[in-house]
């Protein structure tokens, strides 16, 4: 199921053919529709829509076009519509400094109480913004504390925009124009937006995709720019649409996430086994307490699978480049069942990786990596710091002094036994990047490092 976050299928456009829109969106696997309002009418509508059909949602607000035309009462009946039933964000509101149809400072105010009303009611907000970025970040930024929380719809600003409105907590949504063969900047940007904060659009009617540029845009259109955004993130179709719509059920709680925690998961050509939720550290970056989602995928286990759970899980392994054992747990905790499923996709012909925290001898209480000769292709090390000291206090380990020389005793270990061996540092301010890679250079073994809070 994908989710389009912004669509005005209340307009004068869809009066004659509406059911038949629907009916395209449904079998392009459009799930839920947000319906945004941008008048009084137009959020009255949206209410209605919303009421009418189960996958429709609605979202009320004041387009800054509008601004200088509401009243009082207006301000009355809006805070009112609030409290209907399916209304889940307040917008479409902000600033346009194109059209200029209303004043700069008329604009302004009625942002501001928009904004203020969504934070006292911890909704999320819809921000248009057009030639007024400055501004836009600016009031935002009176607001940013605590529970506020929006997306900055059909974004067409620069990277270092998209920074500052994904480290005040926004979301970015990009809608038609990406897709322009002409659209080389807004791909570039694109790519910059961790895809944790990206979320699908239409905007329609307007702005269609290339292929139905000029065209009446709507929700179906939706298939156009997923493939898009895939290249640009360089992962698949599937998991766009998966992580997309995990990411408007976090923002705006619609949509079914996954419940269960997943024991095989796919992300890009590559297969994950998921075998535990334990781990030997409890490492300062990690989300695995609080927030154990890779990529869309649920990775929170209720139990630990067998392994013929596990096998069964996998399934056919033939469409994927290779198979991971990785999770937010440390493989090596349950060593048996990595080394038996692992021989059984060796009699498969698939390429394994080991992703681990390099201290599999200490979990099992001898050295380890002879046990894996032969069917570990790849083995990806966790360094994560430049020396002990450091390491006990961004790991946290169990083992506390003895982890770390047994973390490098490990990498020495596998070096020796593994044909790829990689170690990795999370890009933090207060590990020393220069000083890992020597460790690695000076152990004879690739060095990488990953970006704080991207994961999979």
């Amino acid at each position: 199921m994908i989710i389009d976050t912004h669509a005005h299928l209340d307009f004068p456009e869809y009066k004659s053919d509406l059911e038949s829109v629907l009916s395209r969106a449904r079998e392009a696997n459009v799930g839920c529709i947000i319906n945004v309002g941008t008048s009084l009418a137009s959020s009255k509508k949206s209410i209605a829509l919303a009421s009418k059909f189960d996958n429709i949602y609605a979202s009320v607000g004041i387009h800054p076009h509008d601004a200088s035309k509401v009243t009082e009462q207006d301000w009355q009946v809006l805070e009112s519509l609030v409290k209907e039933p399916k209304v889940i964000a307040i917008g479409e509101t902000g600033l346009d400094y194109y059209r200029n149809r209303s004043p700069h400072e008329d604009q302004q105010k009625v942002f501001r109480k928009q904004l203020a009303l969504a934070k006292e009611l911890n909704l999320p907000v819809i921000v248009h913004s057009r030639d007024s970025i400055a501004d836009c970040l600016n009031i935002l930024n009176e607001y940013k504390n605590g529970t506020f929380k929006g997306v900055i719809h059909c974004f067409s600003g620069s990277a270092d925009t998209a920074k500052k409105c994904v480290e005040m907590g926004f979301y970015i949504s990009f809608a038609g124009p990406i897709t322009f063969s002409n659209a080389i900047n807004v791909r570039e940007v694109a790519k910059t937006v961790p895809i944790e904060r990206l979320l699908l659009e239409t905007d329609c009617p307007f702005l269609a995709p290339q292929p139905k540029r000029g065209e009446r845009n709507e929700p179906s259109y939706l298939s156009f720019i997923i493939p898009v955004l895939a290249n640009i993130y360089g992962i698949s179709v599937r998991d766009v649409e998966r992580i997309t719509t995990f990411n408007a059920y976090k923002l705006f709680g619609i949509g079914k996430p996954e419940m269960e925690g997943k024991v095989a998961y796919a992300i890009r050509n590559s297969l994950y086994i998921n075998l535990t939720n334990r781990c030997s550290n409890m490492c300062s970056f990690c989300m695995r307490e609080s927030h154990p989602i890779v990529k869309g995928h649920n990775l929170k286990l209720k139990r630990e699978p067998t392994f013929e759970e596990v096998i069964s899980d996998i399934g056919d392994t033939g469409g994927y480049d290779e198979v991971v054992f990785c999770g937010y747990g440390e493989p090596t905790e349950r060593l048996d069942v990595l080394i038996a499923v692992a021989r059984y996709l060796k009699s498969k012909g698939k390429r394994i990786r080991l992703d681990t925290n390099g201290l599999g001898d200490l979990i099992n209480g001898r050295p380890i990596i002879s046990e894996l000769k032969g069917l570990i292709d790849t083995i990806c090390i966790s360094l994560n710091a430049e020396n002990a000291e450091k390491y006990e206090k961004i790991c946290k380990p169990v083992f506390k002094d003895r982890a770390y020389p047994a973390l490098i005793q490990f990498i020495k270990d596998a070096s020796n036994v593994v044909p790829n061996v990689k170690v990795s540092i999370v890009d933090m301010s207060d590990i020393d990047v220069e000083k890992c890679k020597k460790i690695a250079e000076e152990l004879g073994v690739e060095f990488r490092v990953r970006k704080y809070n991207a994961l999979g």
